[in-house]
């Protein structure tokens, strides 16, 4: 999809976006404080009448503390009704034992709770921030959202996530840059349990992190070791700060620290799925008959 470049190209995207939320008449918005659920809550501001929006965020040990206050601005900067919630997640151990389909119990448990207080509060719809982006990409999640009808007016746009921070940066959103923040249990390899003991190590080190300044940054939890990763442009600062933060995030925890070369990239832990599943393939190419 070629990107938006014209004001009027903009104007006549939001008009579409507010045209999905409107039928509903009011909307619970899930918002985590990120770009795409900001633009989606922004969205049905604009589009519903006042004092039928609610934003919901859901605030457990999955989510780092340093993004409430952030959140909480933005939603009183529109006007809106926020709710803080704890969902729960790590309660359901589908969702602690970290299956490959860990984040569909997620979202299952999430949405349902909303779909629970959106119709006990007399709101129209659950809207959510995915964006056509996620359709294609590795997201177990969207089947919870899909089946309990949540509306995603992002996706049903079909706006890339370039194309979401445009949008966003058009009506000076504070966060149209924002780094991605995905789920602190994303930090996990697949099959390693997820407890608060293990979060509140991530956290801790993240947000030690996030404090010195640097922008991009995941550390991903493998037992004893924390592989840290930074965006490839923060790489040689933060060897160069190696003893410092290999020193915080030993303290955190950790026996080992590690600084990944090859720096941030989204979702490096499916890699491991990408790996069973090419083994599978191999697998299944080498038990062919040979013909001739």
């Amino acid at each position: 999809m070629t990107n938006i470049s014209k004001t009027t190209d903009i104007e006549r995207r939001l008009r579409e976006l507010e045209e999905i939320v409107a039928p509903y008449g009011s909307a619970l918005v899930a918002f985590s404080g990120g770009v795409d659920s900001s633009l989606a809550l922004a969205v049905a501001a604009r589009a519903l009448p006042s004092g039928k929006v609610l934003a919901v965020t859901s605030n457990n040990e999955t989510y780092l503390p340093s993004e409430l206050e952030p959140a909480e601005e933005f939603v009183a900067s529109l006007g809106v009704e926020h709710l803080v919630v704890d969902t729960r997640e790590l309660d359901n151990p589908d969702y602690a034992s970290n299956p490959t389909n860990r984040c569909y119990f997620c979202k299952s448990t999430l949405y349902s709770d909303l779909e629970r207080l959106a119709s006990e509060r007399g709101y129209g719809c659950v809207v959510d921030g995915a964006n056509a982006d996620d359709e294609s990409d590795y997201r177990p999640g969207r089947a919870a959202a899909k089946e309990l009808s949540v509306v995603s007016p992002l996706s049903e746009a079909s706006l890339s996530k370039e194309e979401v921070r445009e949008i966003s940066r058009y009506l000076d959103l504070p966060m149209w840059d924002k780094p991605a923040l995905a789920c602190l249990s994303s930090r996990f390899p697949y099959g390693e349990e997820i407890t608060p003991e293990k979060l509140a190590q991530v956290t801790r080190a993240e947000e030690f992190m996030r404090e010195k300044g640097y922008q991009q940054v995941r550390v991903r939890h493998h037992g004893d070791l924390a592989r840290l990763e930074v965006g490839p442009e923060e790489l040689e600062r933060a060897f160069a700060e190696r003893e410092e933060i290999a020193a915080e995030l030993t303290e955190a925890g950790f026996l080992y620290v590690t600084l990944d070369l090859a720096g941030y990239r989204s979702g490096s832990l499916n890699a491991a799925l990408d790996k069973s599943e090419q083994k599978a393939k191999d697998k299944g190419r080498k038990s062919l008959p040979v013909i001739g």
